[in-house]
């Protein structure tokens, strides 16, 4: 059985601040450790629990935050970018589970540092009309390549919000939101300790429900998906309707349909690109 590790930063315990998700400064060098202590939590529980690989993917920013000579060595780690997948890269592979670690809650909700792919232009992404954070999405992603998520863990706005969506998976709150950049945190220690516990309580029910069978393929061309995507300003709808496949709605608003959940955030992710040009 394969498991694929998805790590994000803001979701992670004793982070609160942008500046501890930003590189070039102290705060940060703190937060990176913190998130390769929960990866390695994450990947040491899925192989107590019965897993054969556990590959772990850099999920946030650059996607170069992990620090591989801290991990587990007997995970492989996904790093840098651009790739095909994002946040999902390793899936292509294979893989029978995916735990989603450190995420985070949707745009412009209540939770710690809540933004959903890029906190600057992005105001709101909704699929077929219903409101999708980063883990609707790439858990959209892990469906259609014929992996279960199986395990989150964030602060309690985003299992709030998470939760329907996956109602089978275990959920590990390490930290409850007062504001956008403020909140009551577990220890490191802490978090750890409940992540493995997760990890290895998701990998053995997965092994009882005979998840190590071969990962199918990609699906083919399921219904197509209807994307709409709300801009922080007319500026970036400005922009991004220089897409010709892009249609404007109002004057933040705009839409697209895509094939598939993969081409849908391979979409979003080339937009949250373009919108460099604006800063």
């Amino acid at each position: 059985m394969k498991v694929l590790v998805s790590t994000d930063i803001e979701g992670v315990a004793g982070v609160f601040h942008p500046e501890q998700t930003r590189a070039g400064n102290a705060e940060y060098e703190r937060a990176r450790r913190w998130m390769t202590a929960e990866a390695n939590a994450a990947i040491e529980g899925a192989f107590a629990g019965g897993a054969s690989e556990v590959w772990v993917n850099d999920s946030h920013g650059g996607f170069r935050n992990l620090l591989p000579d801290r991990l587990d060595a007997r995970a492989r780690v996904v790093l840098g970018k651009p790739r095909t997948l994002g946040m999902m890269a390793g899936l292509e592979y294979g893989a029978a589970l995916v735990f989603m670690i450190g995420y985070h809650a949707r745009a412009q909700t209540g939770g710690i540092l809540a933004h959903t792919i890029n906190s600057g232009a992005f105001a709101q992404v909704r699929i077929g009309g219903t409101e999708a954070g980063e883990a609707e999405l790439y858990g959209a992603v892990a469906e259609q390549y014929g992996a279960r998520v199986a395990l989150l863990s964030g602060d309690d706005v985003f299992a709030a919000q998470t939760q329907p969506r996956f109602p089978d998976a275990r959920f590990v709150v390490v930290k409850q939101a007062t504001g956008q950049t403020s909140g009551i945190s577990d220890s490191p220690e802490r978090a750890c300790a409940a992540i493995r516990h997760a990890a290895q309580e998701a990998a053995q029910e997965a092994e009882q429900r005979n998840a190590d069978a071969p990962c199918p393929a990609p699906q083919g061309r399921p219904s197509p998906v209807l994307c709409e995507l709300r801009t922080t300003t007319p500026a970036y709808a400005d922009l991004f309707c220089q897409w010709p496949a892009l249609e404007r709605i109002d004057a933040v608003t705009l839409r697209f349909e895509a094939a598939n959940a993969e081409h849908t955030v391979r979409m979003l992710n080339c937009l949250s690109a373009m919108s460099f040009m604006l800063r």
